[in-house]
């Protein structure tokens, strides 16, 4: 009787067969079952969309199935189908070294069982079991070890505090960190060689946490704005080393000038007043102060007007178009503007409720 093999190439001697070679034979089969229990094999499926089918090797090493280990290399330009035969029962350690953006499919030769395949993400490794249950479509089972890689886990769960190691976390552009419910809650936006950043920083009882602007420059400013029209809300207590913002414009009084609150709070006109004017206050050309303001809130601002030899004043108040009757320090509106001067005029406007507002104002001459 002539020898038989297994689906993985072992020679299976049959009695009184093989005299003299027995021995050869036999080291063969050992050196094939220390290939399929522990052997390692890098196989190129390189190339277009095709099928790759492992092959056994009866009675001889080298069987690229005969394998525990098998790493799929090459640049493949197309999905990949990598077979075995019907009858092979045994597991696979897969790793999938692929370059390029396509699957890679590991099933039997043919039949409808089940398969394994690495998606086009997928560069990572698997463990397969190559049952051989059906003659005709036996499945390959996958079998789930935990997490084969991070990309593909895409709900994955913390068991405990992540430790960063001394490393950092990168965020895309525009990425954030949510909530529980998976909302945002911090949206990170990124700036090509940016060098300056901001510092958060906890304390111990009877100290402040601090949010600094630190980074790479000398003087660092740290902007805080809200949404649109949305303000700026800070809790009570001392605000220090403030500024506000002021425009300086080479412009004379005359006619209507218009206070924009939204880019200013102090309007320096650094050219001689040509004639009385109305100052009109609003929050820009675009919204009214009425819309930007809450009834029991209140603003202070200040206009600087340049006099000549010839001086003129503001004679008239109006808040986005309407006429308002200012409160006058001393009791009185002015009647005159301060020759050879500054004259400075300031308001503080209360809103006591929709389109109403009461204002306070002075004038002061500094020469």
């Amino acid at each position: 009787m002539a020898s038989t093999y297994t689906p993985l190439g072992v020679e299976l001697q049959a009695t009184g067969e093989n005299a003299g070679t027995w021995g050869t034979k036999t080291n063969t089969n050992l050196q094939i079952l220390e290939q399929i229990s522990g052997g390692f094999i890098q196989k190129s499926i390189a190339g277009g969309a095709q099928q790759t089918d492992l092959a056994v090797s009866d009675g001889s090493t080298g069987a690229e199935l005969s394998h525990r280990m098998i790493e799929f290399t090459g640049t493949i330009t197309g999905n990949q189908v990598v077979t075995i035969p019907l009858d092979v029962q045994t597991f696979y350690f897969l790793r999938n070294s692929t370059s390029g953006a396509y699957t890679v499919q590991f099933k039997y030769i043919t039949g409808s069982g089940d398969s394994f395949t690495f998606s086009a993400t997928n560069k990572g490794d698997a463990l397969v079991f190559a049952s051989a249950d059906d003659g005709t479509n036996p499945k390959i089972l996958t079998i789930n070890t935990g997490i084969k890689s991070v990309v593909e886990d895409t709900t994955p769960q913390l068991g405990g505090n992540l430790d960063t190691n001394d490393n950092n976390i990168l965020i895309d552009d525009a990425h954030f960190i949510g909530d529980e419910n998976g909302n945002e809650q911090i949206i990170f936006q990124t700036t090509a060689s940016a060098v300056n950043q901001i510092d958060v920083t906890n304390a111990a009882t009877g100290n402040a946490p601090s949010v600094t602007a630190t980074g790479g420059d000398t003087n660092v400013d740290l902007s805080i704005a809200g949404k649109g029209l949305g303000r700026v809300s800070l809790g009570a207590g001392a605000i220090q080393q403030l500024t506000e913002k002021a425009t300086i414009a080479a412009t004379a009084a005359t006619g209507t000038v218009n206070f924009d609150v939204i880019t200013q709070a102090v309007l320096y006109f650094t050219s001689n007043a040509a004639a009385n004017y109305t100052l009109n206050i609003r929050g820009d050309g675009s919204n009214t102060l009425n819309s930007i303001m809450d009834t029991g809130e209140s603003i202070t601002i200040a206009h600087l007007v340049t006099q000549g030899s010839t001086p003129y004043y503001n004679n008239a108040v109006t808040i986005d178009g309407s006429s308002v009757t200012p409160e006058w320090q001393g009791g009185s509106a002015p009647s005159a503007g301060n020759a050879s001067s500054i004259d400075v005029y300031t308001y503080t406007i209360f809103k006591t409720g929709d389109a109403a507002f009461t204002a306070l104002a002075a004038q002061t001459q500094f020469a």
